[in-house]
């Protein structure tokens, strides 16, 4: 596959992704902690064109819902049909966490429900749930990759530049912070601190970490295009004619490492949302009700969730085509970056 084309069709499934993820409260059906004890662990609702007698509706529609208590199962009712309704009002939400509003893009009347990707045991849908903690997953993602990057930067172009102890005293820092175990690490933070902490400082601890500990491998990288550029004839010819150590990084060496910085950006950024994943799910990052990623899936910490309903897995299975846009981006990226260095 071309690389540019591999590059415009992952930057285009990004762009969209993040865009459904930052239009969450518009887009979701309900809000993240609306919960409806009578549908617990109900199944992804069915949207429909043919009805009971075969007509076709050019508006989908969906049945109503009949809960047997007996055995806990959900079956449709085809005498009541629901259409899907477009602009509709529900619950609030926040537009940038400033202004308030109550539009939704799509619902149904009650007592029908949208459950797009079934609910969980307290009866939340978990597709509003998966848009919602999208907006913490991926911000964890995104600030802790850039803060890596832009610390790895910092020292990667330090050491390469001034080389000598500075060279030899950075690198040996960056192999202490290779080594760290960082899951460790955080538990030990974890355990420091009070067990009752404000969903905001959980938040910086975990971006704080994971981002602080991740910079030697970009720093690295950076290093070593930084020693090769410096050694350029045009950068020893601006140095011949007296240009200073901050204009030669700013102008001549730093934008040869841009390639690099941003394919690292690319490939750390689903690490990093893969890292708090697996700590909300161990437990160790935001608490309830506010969802992630990783929360959506702790419960299939339970047996019964695992062997009994199928759509717990969905959110899982929506972060593939994620992870792997990222991962298409960064090597797209590198090839970009390898055929204009040669």
């Amino acid at each position: 596959m071309n690389r540019n084309y591999k590059l415009r069709a992952s930057i285009v499934l990004l762009g969209a992704f993040h865009v459904f993820i930052l239009l969450a409260g518009f887009l979701a059906p309900y809000g993240y902690a609306t919960q409806d004890r009578d549908m617990a662990f109900a199944p992804p609702t069915r949207v429909h064109f043919v009805d009971a007698h075969g007509s076709f509706h050019a508006r989908p529609f969906v049945y109503g819902v009949k809960n047997n208590v007996s055995d806990s199962s959900y079956e449709e009712d085809p005498p009541n049909a629901y259409p899907l309704r477009l602009l509709v009002s529900g619950a609030p939400y926040k537009i940038a966490g400033l202004f308030s509003a109550r539009l939704h893009l799509v619902g149904v009347s009650a007592p029908a429900r949208l459950f797009l990707l079934g609910t969980d045991a307290y009866g939340r849908d978990q597709f509003s749930r998966f848009l919602y903690g999208g907006q913490l997953s991926l911000l964890a993602g995104m600030i802790a990759a850039a803060l890596s990057v832009g610390i790895g930067g910092i020292v990667g172009s330090l050491a390469g530049f001034y080389g000598g102890w500075i060279d030899n005293a950075l690198m040996r820092g960056s192999d202490l912070f290779f080594a760290l175990p960082w899951l460790y690490l955080l538990f030990a933070v974890r355990s420091a601190l009070p067990l009752h902490v404000p969903e905001w400082q959980v938040f910086l601890l975990l971006v704080s970490v994971i981002g602080l500990i991740g910079w030697s491998r970009p720093a690295r990288l950076i290093r070593g295009i930084v020693l090769s550029a410096r050694e350029r004839n045009f950068v020893r010819a601006a140095r011949g004619f007296g240009a200073s150590d901050a204009y030669l990084l700013r102008r001549h060496i730093l934008p040869q490492t841009y390639g690099v910085a941003f394919t690292q950006l690319a490939l750390l950024i689903p690490q990093y949302i893969l890292a708090e994943v697996t700590l909300s799910f161990l437990g160790l990052g935001i608490g309830e009700p506010v969802p992630s990623w990783g929360s959506l899936l702790a419960t299939l910490q339970h047996y019964d969730v695992l062997s009994s309903y199928w759509w717990m897995f969905l959110p899982a299975v929506l972060l593939v085509p994620l992870f792997f846009a990222y991962h298409t981006a960064a090597d797209a990226l590198q090839e970009r970056y390898e055929s204009v260095s040669l």
